[in-house]
């Protein structure tokens, strides 16, 4: 570990707001409406709430206890659990490379939308604009020649990630979570407003928020419910972890899990009220249903609604607004995504953070350069978005709540300390939640996605192609994350084997961080 005082937020606000700008991202704005829309409409909030109660939150004051409790990065927590469980704390840190690597792509692609929002530079077939002018996209593996339109705008997300990054949590992630999310939510508020007023607004949000209770009877609903939240709240891939690990030991641990928790789940419904006024718009305008507009993800986003900004009046602004929205949502949960392997090599090495950010940032930004600003970007990306979120996240997050639950016993220990300072104090029912209910769910989702997985080809890919984009990243992250806890720490770097439940300790830096 750094012979440095580990560095610690400068309020409690500051924390929460680094932690809802992580959780906060591109997923809530093209992924949560059309999850709601496909499974339910309205009814789909019933199973949502109780995936956000009965998992999501269980899991969130896990990893803000065990972060506090150990103030390290992933490996380092999970080690002084127990030596074996390091594994799962690297796996998440390659994990998280793996995403950040591609994220960081996407933000470029929102970057060059903002200019192209300005005079609609799409013109008549956004989709060939997207995928042939401005990607220039070739076949699933096929990596020919870089796209200079992507390639410097990239460099240029990297460089304020890792300017941020530089200055370290207080003055830098903290300090740009106070900037980032109030400029989020005017100019998303702004998009709302003028969504809702648009003709056919009404028929957008109809189409969202009617409720199909019979859709409650399908097990694919809930899945796609507990689903949703595992991957909006930022749990189980080592953020939360490593945020928790600069706070001071007296923080409120439940109270700040709970004001995380419920404001990602109202920004995501505020993003679904946005994108279904506007899809109802565009529907009206067409004269036809909602349900042939609805999609969720890149096509949503640079296809959809580019088509739909051209049709609609002062639809520059409009767009303006929404890809600004994107940027700032997507660059707060990047900044928290690269800190955790930051974190990790700081810990690990007893580098500075200064030298630690740029040995990271030198790397990432090599990598995601070289593989994603490419003629073969594009379906890389698909790919590898969808195996490192299935067998990536979700698998960690199972094996580490399994780990912590049953092989080591622990969350008597953690539900001790987290009670010791919380406001809202834990139960048996969040020793149920997180013990049976978190592991059942997991492992459900893992044999239905593996089922679909199975009966045919992700998006129809080359089975070639899906060995290595798809299945080699998801099962790489988890061989290096095994050889990476093989190496030996050396004497400043270990920190010792599990700790003893001592309960909270006096914290002997100053308290700042926990008001």
């Amino acid at each position: 570990m750094s012979n440095q005082p580990r560095e610690r937020w400068g309020t409690r606000a500051g924390f929460l707001l680094a932690a809802i700008g992580s959780a906060v991202g591109l997923g809530n704005i093209w992924r949560f409406p059309y999850i709601a829309y496909d499974n339910g409409g309205g009814a789909f909030l019933v199973p949502y709430l109780l995936a956000l109660l009965t998992a999501g939150l269980p899991l969130l004051i896990m990893e803000y206890v065990v972060g506090r409790r150990y103030r390290s990065s992933p490996p380092g927590a999970y080690r002084q659990l127990s030596r074996p469980a390091e594994v799962i704390g690297w796996w998440q840190v390659a994990i998280c490379f793996v995403i950040a690597a591609y994220y960081a792509v996407i933000l470029a692609w929102a970057v060059r939308y903002v200019g192209f929002s300005v005079n609609e530079s799409w013109g008549d077939d956004p989709n060939a604009f997207f995928a042939e002018d401005f990607l220039k996209a070739g076949e699933p593996g096929t990596f020919s020649k870089f796209v200079p339109g992507v390639m410097w705008p990239l460099l240029g997300v990297w460089l304020v990630t890792l300017v941020i990054l530089w200055f370290g949590v207080r003055r830098g992630i903290e300090w740009a979570n106070r900037v980032f999310i109030p400029a989020l939510l005017v100019f998303f508020g702004i998009l709302v407003v003028r969504a809702v007023t648009l003709d056919g607004a009404g028929e957008g949000l109809n189409a969202l928020f009617k409720p199909d209770w019979d859709a409650l009877t399908e097990g694919s609903v809930w899945v796609a419910a507990y689903g949703q939240i595992f991957f909006s709240l930022s749990i189980g891939f080592g953020i939360m972890i490593t945020y928790a690990s600069y706070l001071g030991r007296k923080s409120d641990l439940t109270g700040s899990a709970l004001v995380a928790g419920f404001a990602n789940s109202s920004f995501e419904i505020l993003a679904g009220i946005g994108v279904f006024s506007v899809l109802g718009f565009m529907a009206a305008q067409q004269g036809i249903g909602v349900n042939e507009l609805a999609t969720s993800g890149v096509g949503l986003a640079f296809v959809a609604f580019p088509q739909i900004i051209s049709s609609m009046p002062g639809g520059a602004f409009f767009g303006v607004m929404f890809f600004l929205s994107l940027v700032i949502a997507g660059l707060t949960s990047l900044v928290s995504i690269v800190q955790v392997q930051v974190a990790a090599v700081e810990d690990r090495t007893g580098l500075s953070r200064k030298a630690a950010v740029l040995t990271v940032g030198l790397v990432l930004t090599a990598v995601s350069t070289l593989a994603f600003s490419t003629d073969g970007g594009l379906t890389l990306l698909d790919a590898s978005d969808h195996f490192i979120n299935q067998y990536g996240i979700a698998l960690a997050a199972l094996v580490s709540v399994v780990v912590v639950a049953w092989a080591l016993r622990r969350l008597p220990m953690l539900q001790r300390d987290a009670n010791a300072t919380s406001a809202v104090r834990l139960g048996r029912w969040w020793l149920f939640f997180l013990g049976v209910v978190t592991p059942l769910v997991l492992g459900w989702m893992m044999v239905d996605s593996l089922r679909t997985e199975f009966d045919e080809n992700y998006e129809g890919y080359p089975t070639s192609f899906l060995g290595w984009a798809g299945w080699g990243v998801a099962g790489g992250v988890l061989v290096v994350a095994v050889l990476l806890s093989l190496i030996p720490w050396r004497r400043h770097g270990d920190i010792g084997g599990p700790a003893v439940d001592a309960g909270p300790v006096d914290d002997p830096q100053p308290k700042e961080g926990s008001r």
